[in-house]
């Protein structure tokens, strides 16, 4: 017998061998029914595979990321499986999941190309593969076997991954005619696929280099009921018309050009304006929590990033080094703005009481994505991080740590994101060659940041191997309006580049200390919030926020300086506002505004020149009748401010 331990932390006896499908009808007839996948002692596995020893077990269902992690990937390899019976001979390269779906990469027989038709069918092929409940059944396999066979099968893609494998580590998994080199885990069997949904073609390198072959990568998304496929179609449609990149371009916000680079969004004026809100909004709130602004240059000495890991973690992600025409002399655009932070720290001495010093920058850094993961706003090659670090004594750590978790409330608050996950990333210590740093050191940082969330009541979720190369982190994962998630702000701790740039202060002993480093961005970078924002409020911003806050219409060019003379005086008021003075129809300029997600349209003719008034309009709700304009500017000005007193109380 075996000891089974839930995660009510109750636990069960059970034969050597019981497996997760076991275990959950053994608690309910329901949850064996919708059990996906099971965690044993942390790690994933399929519900078939045998338990030998005690372990702690959680059952994945599809409300968990496991769960949909399993149904996903179990789905990209039904996929395969008809892509092969009509396409024999096709290599595959990789198929995980992703955050709504899975994908494919695959290399066609001869040549062959993809078409939207071919899906059509493949889609028709995988249903009628789900609805035979084929079986999916793990083995292990020795190096020397595994490549035996994918030899045979003239697959050079997997060859050159099992050439990576350890031998006695290397599984398959087998379902019908198709077999695959797999970690796993997966579903018992392809028939608790029900509904299938193959989205888009692309082009992908191998392996994201760009020096090896294209390959086909085949997007999809699978479901365990049909109607659950129509609503997520019913919000794609809502998130394409939603989609940042359609109403950047509809608002004036931002735009790329070919001839400054791809992945370098230009800031246009309305977007510039956006951008700075919400930059006065940050600066306010740090200012309130003690912060300092600083600004650093966008490059630096590829010897600093060296000092840093920066250059051995992010080398191959950055941009070429930049060479002067003085000997040696080598220059890197900057990754990351801590080192720079570090050295301002070093330019004077500090005692214990100058501790926590808090340095806060708007600091543009620079990635050199991949093209093909390039992506609007969302994915950049260059980006604005609302950047601070904390320098602060040990014993301050805690406190700092709950202040910036705080800073992120308001700001969620004031934006309207009501559903977050808070995640604790830690390091993996099957991999310690990914991070810098002490073990000791390690342990004092995770264990403040899971100390700090508990007593703030944070429940959060754990994820091991998602810590930066320099320490443990917390990152906020935030639901917008179409339940999408996206990671936002994040709270590291760093006890390991204060120990490679040397820092120090004079402590109450009068001896030389370390101090311990906090990194945090609450919005995460400027770019990514901006995309977030846009999407999760559709364009329409809060009164407060919005580029342009009050429109002015004349009726026609009669009335143009009138308008422009109420323009001047809203925006003397500090209440952005513009003329519209083309010559259309007033509707015209009614749907055009809105369409433009103006809060305010003001019309004005003959009477309203006459007795110095507007008729106002509000986006979304219409007339809401006529006002002098000294009265329509306190009626805005109260609004405003009611909103602002809400965001930062």
């Amino acid at each position: 017998m075996i000891k089974i331990t839930l995660p009510d932390s109750s636990v069960r006896e059970y034969e050597s061998g019981v497996t997760g499908i076991q275990i959950a009808e053994s608690i309910s007839n329901r949850l064996a029914k919708d059990v996906l996948s099971i965690s044993v002692n942390g790690e994933v596995w399929d519900l078939t595979r045998p338990i030998t020893k005690d372990a702690a077990i959680r059952l994945h269902t599809w409300d968990d990321r496991e769960g949909k992690d399993t149904f996903w990937h179990s789905s990209a390899h039904l996929m395969a499986e008809a892509i092969e019976s009509y396409f024999p001979g096709t290599r595959f390269g990789i198929g995980p999941t992703v955050d709504n779906g899975f994908y494919y990469d695959i290399d066609l027989p001869g040549g062959q190309q993809l078409t939207e038709k071919d899906l059509e069918r493949i889609e028709k092929k995988m249903l009628e593969l789900s609805r035979e409940k084929e079986d999916i059944v793990r083995s292990s396999i020795s190096k020397a076997d595994a490549l035996k066979l994918f030899t045979e099968k003239g697959d050079e893609l997997k060859l050159e991954l099992i050439s990576e494998l350890e031998d006695g580590t290397i599984t398959l998994y087998k379902q019908g005619n198709f077999t695959d080199l797999c970690r796993g885990p997966h579903l018992p069997n392809s028939g608790y696929i029900k509904a299938i949904k193959l989205m888009s073609i692309a082009g992908a390198y191998w392996r994201g280099d760009e020096k090896n072959k294209m390959l086909t990568r085949v997007y999809g998304i699978t479901f365990p009921k049909q109607k659950m496929l129509e609503e997520y179609l019913v919000l794609l449609e809502e998130a394409k018309k939603r989609d940042h990149r359609k109403i950047g371009k509809e608002l004036e916000l931002f735009t790329f050009s070919e001839a400054v680079g791809q992945g370098l969004p230009l800031w246009l004026p309305k977007g510039a304006q956006l951008r700075a809100q919400l930059e006065d909004f940050l600066k306010k709130i740090q200012k309130r929590f003690g912060y300092d602004q600083v600004i650093t240059p966008h490059i630096g000495d590829v010897h600093l990033y060296k000092t840093s890991g920066h250059y051995e973690k992010y080398g191959k992600d950055s941009f070429q080094v930049i060479k002067t025409p003085a000997e040696g002399e080598e220059y890197l655009l900057k990754p990351m703005n801590c080192p720079h932070h570090c050295e301002i720290y070093k330019s004077k001495p500090h005692s214990y009481k100058d501790l926590p010093l808090r340095m806060a920058e708007f600091g543009t850094v620079y990635r050199y994505e991949m093209s093909g993961e390039l992506h609007g706003l969302t994915r950049v090659r260059g980006f604005t991080q609302d950047d601070a670090h904390i320098f602060c004594r040990p014993d301050q750590l805690k406190d700092e740590f709950k202040k910036v978790i705080d800073i992120v409330f308001i700001i969620f608050k004031a934006l309207d994101f009501k559903e977050y996950t808070a995640q604790i990333s830690l390091r993996d210590p099957e991999k310690p060659e990914k991070y810098i740093g002490t073990p000791e050191n390690w342990d004092k940082a995770e264990l403040a940041i899971i100390e700090a969330c508990e007593e703030k009541g944070l429940r959060t979720v754990t994820e091991t191997g998602e810590a930066a190369f320099y320490g443990p982190k917390l990152d906020f994962m935030v639901k917008d309006a179409l339940g999408r998630s996206w990671q936002l702000g994040t709270i590291q701790v760093d006890y390991n580049l204060p120990e490679r740039f040397k820092l120090e202060y004079i402590g109450a002993d009068d001896k030389r200390h370390r101090p311990v480093m906090i990194h945090r961005a609450p919005f995460g970078s400027m770019e990514r919030f901006v995309a977030v924002l846009i999407e999760h409020t559709a364009g329409k911003f809060p009164l407060w926020l919005t580029p342009d806050q009050v429109v002015v219409m004349p009726i026609s060019e009669k009335y143009n300086d009138y308008a422009a003379k109420v323009s001047e005086l809203l925006n003397f008021s500090d209440i952005r506002s513009f003329v519209d003075d083309r010559n259309e129809k007033i509707g015209r300029k009614i749907r055009d505004n809105e369409l433009k997600r103006i809060p305010y349209l003001l019309i004005v003719g003959e009477k309203e020149e006459e007795t110095q008034t507007v008729a106002v309009r509000r986006q979304g709700e219409g007339d809401k009748g006529t006002m002098e304009v000294s009265e329509f500017i306190l009626f805005i000005q109260e609004e405003i401010k009611k909103q602002l007193t809400a965001l930062y109380n």
